[in-house]
């Protein structure tokens, strides 16, 4: 069987319908994380071992006639700031080092009743704090099709395993971009759901405001079905909202006419490369020609969304990770004969270059001279953004853009110049600013055969309508169904 070309929803129908077993499908992954690990560095702890037993257990549930979900059996991975009970939860830094979570995010527990089995849990950024996956302390995930190159991040180790075929999907977080960045360097699909869609217990925190879990997968239809599992309210989440369930049901019809789509002019000026503008253009005629009404229009307060992001996220960050101390768990110094020695050797000696700077410029938003000038500014720009966005989808259902404006670039090439690094968030950060939702999916291909991947942006909980606009451009175009040389078993670049 060549379970490259299937989806995980494709695996989960085979699973159900007796032609394929749980503990199969799980082999087939652990020995693709076996062959593609060395290049690809996607997961940080491959759980061999409990994925097996796991899929046993889910095989008997199957066999009983219990009724799972579709993607019961179908063999996933976690991101590594998102808790799993007893098992290491590391964030990709040193700071959390043999720290294993007494309890699971719901949403890893929602997975689990429904019969996923998970393979292992994912590289990232450190703290999530990052666009490229080389701030992990174990080391940078390389993108599968050119290992030369970053896979984007911070859930940059879900989108390559997905994209190598390591995992049949994955759950990422997404605080200004990292869900659907990733997926547009490694060509795969992803959902960064509505703020409040799905529970964040159980998600280490970067910024709390801003931060949600969603799914990478092969198809939009894929990650439809995993969103279908992790969303609804939870006690447990005061940011869960209590809401009806989001129906995809006319979403796979691929019809998309009379769908207003607006294209803002600002994102497709100077700063985006030809080969990444081309292809989003391409696809915005495509949907056009399928009935869709494609207009440009002007969405002005989003040239102040990457400042807006950074004061607020990095504010957010420094309160969130004052709570590594060396004391509780994690990474303690050996160095150090007072309290606040331990503190500061620990903190000095645990977090990277990339998470200190954020906490100071955090620090720094907040302190008493500055607050005002910078991080209560940075909240009303922030209305102001939620604001432009409103007014934009009272002429449009959706709003259509690129993810990033440039395809992935080489290992180590902007990550000594972090304004660069954050300046490439141009095109994500205000959905997490705003609330929205926005969905990703591969558009085509720019230099040296790197993949574009098209953003669709939608009304807060209108999740059903962008996976509509999404499937209907799949539906005629095969560039999610394409694969990189090195899932095919051919030699990296």
């Amino acid at each position: 069987m060549d379970f490259l070309d299937k989806t995980a929803l494709e695996i989960g129908g085979l699973i159900r319908q007796k032609e394929l077993g749980v503990v199969e499908a799980t082999r087939h992954a652990l020995e693709r994380i076996e062959e593609t690990e060395p290049q690809v560095n996607a997961y940080i702890q491959v759980l061999e071992e409990q994925a097996l037993a796991q899929a046993g257990t889910v095989q008997k549930r199957i066999d009983s006639g219990e009724a799972l979900s579709p993607l019961a059996g179908v063999p996933m991975g976690l991101k590594d700031n998102i808790c799993t009970k007893g098992i290491g939860t590391t964030c990709g830094s040193r700071m959390l080092e043999g720290f294993r979570p007494p309890y699971s995010a719901t949403v890893a527990k929602k997975l689990e009743d429904a019969g996923a089995v998970l393979l292992g849990k994912l590289n990232m950024d450190e703290f999530a704090m990052g666009g490229s996956t080389e701030t992990s302390w174990f080391g940078p995930t390389k993108n599968p099709w050119n290992p030369g190159h970053v896979p984007g991040g911070s859930s940059g180790g879900g989108a390559a395993a997905v994209a190598v075929g390591s995992a049949f999907y994955a759950l990422g977080s997404d605080t200004g971009g990292s869900i659907r960045q990733p997926c547009s360097f490694c060509g795969i699909s992803g959902i960064k759901p509505t703020y409040g869609a799905v529970s964040r217990y159980g998600l280490v925190a970067y910024a709390s405001s801003l931060d949600q879990i969603g799914p990478m997968g092969r198809s939009i239809q894929d990650c439809a079905a995993i969103l279908s599992l992790l969303e609804g309210h939870d006690n447990r989440d005061s940011t869960s909202v209590q809401r009806p369930p989001l129906d995809f049901s006319r979403s796979f019809g691929g019809d998309v006419n009379g769908l207003r789509i607006g294209v803002p002019k600002g994102y497709f000026g100077d700063g985006l490369d030809a080969d990444v503008k081309e292809p989003i253009l391409r696809a915005a005629k495509m949907l056009e020609s399928l009935g869709a009404v494609v207009e440009e229009f002007d969405l002005p307060i989003a040239d102040y969304a990457v400042p807006a992001y950074y004061v607020v996220a990095c504010a957010e960050a420094s309160s969130n990770l004052s709570r590594y101390d060396g004391v509780k768990y994690g990474f303690r110094s050996e160095a150090g004969d007072t309290l606040q020695d331990v503190y500061y050797n620990s903190r000095s000696e645990g977090f990277g270059i990339e998470v200190k700077r954020r906490i100071m410029l955090g620090s720094f938003v907040l302190s008493s001279g500055y607050y005002d000038a910078y991080y209560k500014k940075g909240l009303q720009v922030r209305g102001l953004i939620q604001q432009s966005f409103q007014h934009a989808f009272e002429a449009y259902d959706m709003i259509l853009s690129p993810n990033a404006p440039t395809t992935a670039y080489k290992l180590g090439e902007n990550i000594s110049d972090p304004l660069k690094m954050y300046l490439g968030d141009i095109h994500t950060v205000s959905v997490n600013l705003a609330g929205l939702p926005a969905v990703t999916v591969p558009c085509g291909f720019g230099k040296g055969g790197l993949p574009v991947g098209l953003q669709l942006i939608g009304r807060p909980f209108d999740e059903p309508t962008l996976v509509r606009a999404a499937h209907a451009f799949q539906m005629q175009t095969d560039y999610h169904k394409q694969h990189p040389q090195l899932a095919k078993g051919g030699n990296a670049k």
